[in-house]
């Protein structure tokens, strides 16, 4: 009598069960099959069997599997083989047993990706204790991946509590100076625009981001009327104006921010040559978001209207960070700046993505 059912028959003979644990044997011997399904039926897991790896692979299509325990010495695909077809694509760990001595080490059968590797002739209370364990660490590789989940969502909403809270704070700004509202944001694209040539970092980004889009923040202490003020500014006047970065500093260096949303504001107003301020820093001393900060601010503050001035237009704005390169700017920066607007056709956008958006920064004519 043939002890090589087709596959179908294999199919049918599927144990039906409630039972969680579902465990599958795949052996040519019918004996060791058996053998080890009463074993295992014994310890209250569902079992079903398989005669070969190819047979092995349409049952795990067919149905979860928890634990594969496979012998290496099959016809058609051997153990081994099995458990490369199954790497990657089956959530099942693997038990390898085998009685042919050169069937591979230990190491080297775990480092195919197996969970176990158990020598024939087995016994049961032997082969259980080992099913078991493999069982157990697979409950708490679980128990970890959902933690990851759980900590990821968390995150995730983190993050939109504080890109609301940087919204919130922009929008503060903007209802204090109306006349220059959409500045942080569009200041806010071109930093980012130029980080992404730069190659800084998705989060490097990010953070610039959220500095560009409130780097402001500090003209809330600043008097309308001097914000508003259509005429030339007074020496007083201006040193007012000047102190809203560190008016902004103090107020966000009291927040735990992921990045240095605090010190980037604080900077963006220094010069690589020491005549900015409030530091008056060198080169070597400002953050490389800030640079870039400084360099977007400017541009976009030339070709943008102002109560004492209209637009001087992108050449102008072109000019000035073109004559200043390496003197007042970074020149890199500043190389990049150039090159997004009279070879990438960067423009500022009309409608406006999220502030938060760092995959969507340049829009080409």
């Amino acid at each position: 009598m043939n002890d090589n059912p087709p596959y179908m028959a294999v199919m049918q003979s599927l144990i039906k069960t409630d039972k969680e644990i579902h465990i599958l044997v795949v052996d040519d011997d019918k004996t060791i099959r058996d053998f080890l399904q009463d074993g295992i039926q014994s310890a209250r897991y569902a079992c079903s069997t398989a005669r070969s790896g190819k047979d092995a692979l349409k049952i795990l299509d067919a149905q979860p599997v928890d634990v594969v325990v496979s012998d290496i010495n099959m016809p058609e695909m051997n153990g081994l083989e099995l458990v490369e077809r199954m790497k990657g694509k089956y959530d099942s760990g693997i038990i390898i047993m085998t009685g042919y001595a050169g069937g591979g080490t230990y190491e080297e059968i775990i480092g195919l990706g197996a969970s176990d590797f158990i020598q024939k002739p087995i016994r049961v209370a032997e082969f259980i204790a080992r099913l078991k364990r493999v069982l157990s660490e697979r409950a708490t590789l679980a128990d970890r991946d959902r933690a990851v989940v759980e900590i990821k969502r968390n995150l995730e909403k983190f993050q939109r509590a504080m890109e609301g809270f940087v919204q919130a704070i922009s929008v503060i700004v903007e209802m204090r100076d109306p006349y220059t509202a959409g500045h942080q944001l569009r200041v806010a694209d071109l930093a980012c625009a130029i980080a992404g040539e730069l190659d800084l970092s998705k989060e490097r980004v990010y953070g610039l981001r959220m500095a560009s889009v409130i780097h402001d923040l500090g003209k809330i202490t600043v008097p309308a009327e001097i914000l508003s003020r259509p005429g030339q500014l007074t020496d007083l006047e201006y040193g007012i104006i000047k102190n809203h970065v560190q008016a902004g500093y103090d107020i966000l260096k009291k927040i735990e921010f992921p990045w240095a949303i605090a010190e980037i504001t604080l900077q963006h107003h220094e010069r690589i040559d020491g005549s900015g301020y409030p530091r008056g820093l060198l080169e070597e001393e400002i953050m490389m978001e800030a640079k870039i900060l400084a360099v977007a601010d400017v541009f976009e503050t030339i070709i943008s209207h102002r109560p004492y001035r209209p637009s001087l237009g992108l050449n102008k704005a072109l000019e000035e960070i073109s004559k200043n390169s390496g003197v007042l700017y970074d020149a890199k920066v500043v190389e990049v700046c150039l090159n997004l607007f009279t070879k990438k056709k960067f423009r500022f956008k009309e409608r406006r993505e999220p502030f938060y958006n760092v995959d969507a920064q340049i829009q080409t004519l």
